[in-house]
């Protein structure tokens, strides 16, 4: 009876892939019979559950409260809390309602999103075949344990980390957890060495991992959080998260505005001191500052202008799973991207078909022709090689009768079904004139697989063997080679030219030779012999359609694009010049070349990945490192991937960008964003959309500010002439959170200008008030709290009553927003030379704003709270004259703002 078995410490000792296959099943206490019932229950009692802790999705009143975790809106906190210690409700009341609706959006969208990725959720393993006391069973990989034997074959996802018994033509794809393309060969009867690499290890499989081809009997040494992949998920809770761009600039402004406010208030104070004025009038005199300075709005408008960026990017095939990431992507100014299944398909095609004469074919990668539309083909070598790779072949590939075709067997097979489909050859037909009659199957000791065909010429027809494998073990069975011009005499000099060729590129190259079989003799590997060298075929993981494009558009963004993959740097180095990342005189750094510099100390790595940009044989810690190095660098970084190997650098990076169709759950649950259609375009089209969405926040901030700004001049005027105060506490509440919030709802709605992505990337340390806007808003304050200033001291001089003249200022300031709103739609183009009807939501929103107020002046209520009442024709329209001065004083600082150009 097997009980009490400890495995833990034994599998400290020396790691499974150390030890030979009896080895591994005498400290697991199992073997030919597997676990008993007992012993697999007792197990999974002691272990736990196969799996991954499901990430628990944050409750709606978590999202809720975590609106409230921003500077600005600790700003706007603290101006409540004021006006409550000064009696003042209503202020309060106001300032409390907009954090509200806007922690409600803010919460509403990022649960949607939350809700939205949890849609693409797929289970990694459903169920497993295993053998338990000596019979073989389906039960829920879930239940696996320690110990445990399991049956793979073709088309399985390996459930576990396995240690292999035994195996016939394994193939494993693991780029999921490596990174490598290409399937990895297997084998039972290896012993690696301790240090030995994940990707290297061939007597293991690995959770999450697909097998390609062949089949294994395994012993589960690893489970749930045990595994590889439970490992990286680990790793990926470890890494530091930094603060997003725009959290980083809003902080920056916060601490700003914060320090220029209260130096204005210190200013203003230190005046009614010197004027012997009550504390208590001086006290309210600040409040009243300081709803005028702060944009209570703000809050809100960001969270419109995110909010509808993220419903864009879902039109463009990006789910946002954190509001802020939106204008994160647009702000990134290095993409660090997976290469496997992210730049390229993840899929083996059979492309380029070389001859020993120097002549050959590239294959189309196009899509499969029908049935009744095969083409013709005039070449007879390309015939010969095609109809050996279709012959000397284990895969299935038939039309389903749609347009779509099916497909099974191992991947190299199947790619070279489909390049004997490009040029014209039906693989059922071929078997059809050359018969099976028997075959030496794939293994990777062997290094080729042959087949023996009869021919329905006839009998005393001779027959045919087909041979596919590496070249070098070809060559020893060939004594002719094939050109143009017939068979001429084998040169392995000239064959493993063109090989070298082909590897430089990056390609798998597969070596294809036929004859005929003389009739005698068992047909053996032994006895192939005599036969004639056809050419060879390099097989590529081909680059997605729109990748190279992308990456053109990143690089005339001024965005650094680097790869990152597990694949060999010779393969790497061919797919980044493929896709115009790097230039002949490029190399690129391993992950041996990265624990060199790390070794040396951050500088030393720092140097190495400042202008890197292509990163071959790389674990998934050196994707984190490399991230790390960029963010010291002050980069801000975007990574994309699909696999569990990219989780930890998804986490730690400014914004995380998964695959949602073939990516792992381990790597969605890690990003900020993912993309529905896999498409690195996509990730373009983020950007743009994030940098539309960050321009969109400038002109919300600028638009508020500036009046905000015109408020502060006003006050600062009003008090230094010793004058009342020109708007009540309520009326700046009006001004700043409802006129002002409607026209902004419609700014968070421009669309693009045009050329988001023909200008560089926004330096990191660039604050949001810049050097434009610092000018812009002097300017815009000054004028329009000069003018108003002008015009209270003029109405008060002439006898107006204080309300009176409070209420022509305060239609003076709506009306002045009304064509600041208009100023704040680009800060580079005159208002005259953008579409005007471009944004009807602005229009209709500064309408509504008007609208608003109008209706305030005929109302009884409105007019008492607010302390209104309405004005005459003429009025309207003198105050309508004076509010576009405002407009001829922007378009005049732009103008006198540009560049000069030079002469000639």
């Amino acid at each position: 009876m097997q009980a009490d078995v400890d495995i833990t410490d034994t599998n400290t000792n020396k790691p499974w892939h150390c030890l030979n296959a009896q080895d591994v099943a005498a400290q697991l206490v199992s073997g030919a019979s597997g676990l008993s019932a007992a012993e697999a229950a007792q197990r999974l009692s002691s272990y736990g559950t196969n799996a991954l802790p499901l990430p628990r999705l944050p409750g709606f009143s978590r999202l809720f409260l975590r609106q409230f975790i921003s500077p600005l809106i600790y700003v706007l906190l603290a101006a409540m809390l004021v006006s409550l210690i000064a009696g003042k409700l209503a202020d309060a009341s106001f300032i409390g309602l907009i954090l509200l609706i806007n922690a409600l959006i803010g919460a509403l969208q990022e649960d949607h999103a939350h809700r939205s990725a949890q849609a693409l959720r797929k289970l990694m393993v459903s169920r497993a075949r295993v053998i338990r006391d000596g019979e073989t069973s389906e039960i829920p990989a879930e239940e696996l344990v320690p110990g445990d034997l399991v049956l793979l074959s073709s088309g399985d996802r390996v459930p576990a980390d396995l240690r292999l018994r035994d195996a016939v033509g394994l193939e494993v794809d693991e780029s999921v957890l490596t990174g490598e393309s290409l399937p990895v060969y297997k084998h039972s009867d290896k012993q690696c060495d301790v240090q030995t690499p994940v990707a290297e290890r061939v007597n293991t499989c690995f959770a999450g991992t697909l097998v390609a081809a062949g089949r294994a009997s395994a012993l589960v040494v690893a489970t749930g959080m045990a595994t590889e992949m439970g490992k990286l998920s680990q790793t990926m809770e470890a890494a530091q998260a930094v603060k997003p761009p725009l959290f980083q600039r809003i902080e920056r402004f916060s601490k700003k505005l914060t320090v220029a406010l209260l130096l204005a208030v210190a200013v203003l104070a230190t005046i009614e001191l010197a004027r012997h004025t009550e504390p208590l009038v001086i006290f309210m005199t600040a409040v009243a500052l300081a709803v005028s300075a702060i944009p209570e709005g703000l809050p809100m408008a960001l969270t419109l202008v995110l909010s509808v960026g993220t419903r864009r990017m879902v039109k463009r095939h990006v789910i946002v799973r954190k509001l802020v990431a939106v204008e994160s992507l647009g702000s990134c100014t290095v993409i660090a991207t997976d290469k496997t299944g992210t730049l390229t398909e993840n899929r083996l095609t059979a492309r380029e078909i070389r001859f020993l004469d120097g002549s050959g074919v590239t294959v189309d990668g196009g899509s499969l022709p029908t049935e009744s539309d095969l083409p013709e083909q005039d070449n007879e070598l390309v015939a010969r090689l095609a109809r050996s790779a279709a012959l000397c072949n284990e895969a299935e590939l038939h039309p389903l009768g749609n347009g779509d075709w099916h497909s099974s067997g191992d991947a190299v097979d199947q790619a070279l079904l489909v390049m004997a489909h490009k040029v014209g050859l039906h693989p059922r037909k071929l078997l059809d004139a050359w018969p099976l009659l028997n075959q030496v199957h794939y293994e990777p000791v062997l290094g080729f697989a042959a087949t023996l065909h009869g021919n329905s010429a006839g009998e005393g027809a001779p027959r045919l063997v087909c041979v596919k494998g590496a070249l070098e073990k070809l060559l020893p069975m060939c004594d002719t080679m094939a050109s143009a011009n017939g068979k001429m005499p084998l040169d392995p000099a000239l064959a493993h030219a063109v090989l070298d060729r082909l590897a430089e590129r990056g390609a798998r190259v597969l070596a294809f030779a036929e004859g005929d079989w003389p009739g005698h003799g068992e047909f053996t590997a032994e006895n192939l012999h005599g036969l004639n060298l056809l050419g060879l075929v390099g097989m590529f993981d081909p680059l997605r359609p729109e990748a190279a494009g992308a990456v053109a558009e990143c690089r005339e963004a001024g965005i650094h694009v680097c790869m990152l993959t597990g694949d060999h740097p010779r393969t790497a180095l061919s797919i980044a010049r493929e896709l115009g990342l790097a230039d002949d005189g490029d190399s690129p750094v391993t992950g041996a070349d990265l624990a060199q510099a790390e070794a040396k100390g951050p500088q030393s790595l720092d140097a190495l990945t400042a202008h890197t940009r292509v990163y071959a044989r790389v674990s998934p810690e050196q994707k984190l490192t490399i991230v790390q190095s960029l963010q010291r660098q002050g980069q801000f970084v975007a990574v994309t991937g699909d696999g569990v190997n990219d989780a930890p650098a998804l986490s730690s990076a400014h914004v995380g960008v998964a695959m949602g169709e073939q990516g792992t759950e381990v790597a969605k649950e890690s990003a900020d964003l993912l993309l529905t259609d896999d498409n690195f375009a996509s990730v373009v089209a983020g950007v743009e959309e994030g940098r539309i969405a960050y321009q969109n926040i400038r002109k919300v901030i600028f638009f508020l500010i500036s009046t905000g700004a015109a408020e502060v001049v006003l006050f600062v005027l009003t008090t230094s002439f010793g004058l009342p105060l020109p708007l009540t506490p309520v009326q700046l509440l009006w001004l700043n959170l409802v006129t002002n919030s409607v026209q902004s709802i419609g700014l968070a709605l421009e669309p693009g200008e045009g050329d988001e992505m023909r200008k560089p990337p926004r330096p990191p340390a660039e604050s949001l008030f810049n050097l434009v806007m610092v000018r812009r808003v002097l300017v815009s304050g000054l004028v329009m709290g000069g003018i108003a200033f002008t015009c209270f001291y003029i109405l008060l001089a002439q006898g107006w009553e204080l309300d009176a003249a409070r209420n022509i200022v305060l239609l003076l300031m709506v009306l002045f927003e009304n064509v600041q709103v208009l100023n704040s739609r680009s800060e580079s183009r005159s208002i005259f030379h953008q579409p005007f009807f471009s944004n009807p939501i602005l229009l209709l929103g500064t309408l509504a704003a008007q609208a608003l107020h109008i209706l305030c002046l005929y109302s009884p209520l409105m007019q008492e709270v607010l302390g209104v009442a309405p004005v005459s024709g003429a009025q309207w329209g003198l105050l309508l004259g004076i509010a576009l001065l405002q407009l001829l004083a922007m378009e005049l600082l732009l103008r006198l703002g540009r560049p000069v150009p030079d002469a000639g």
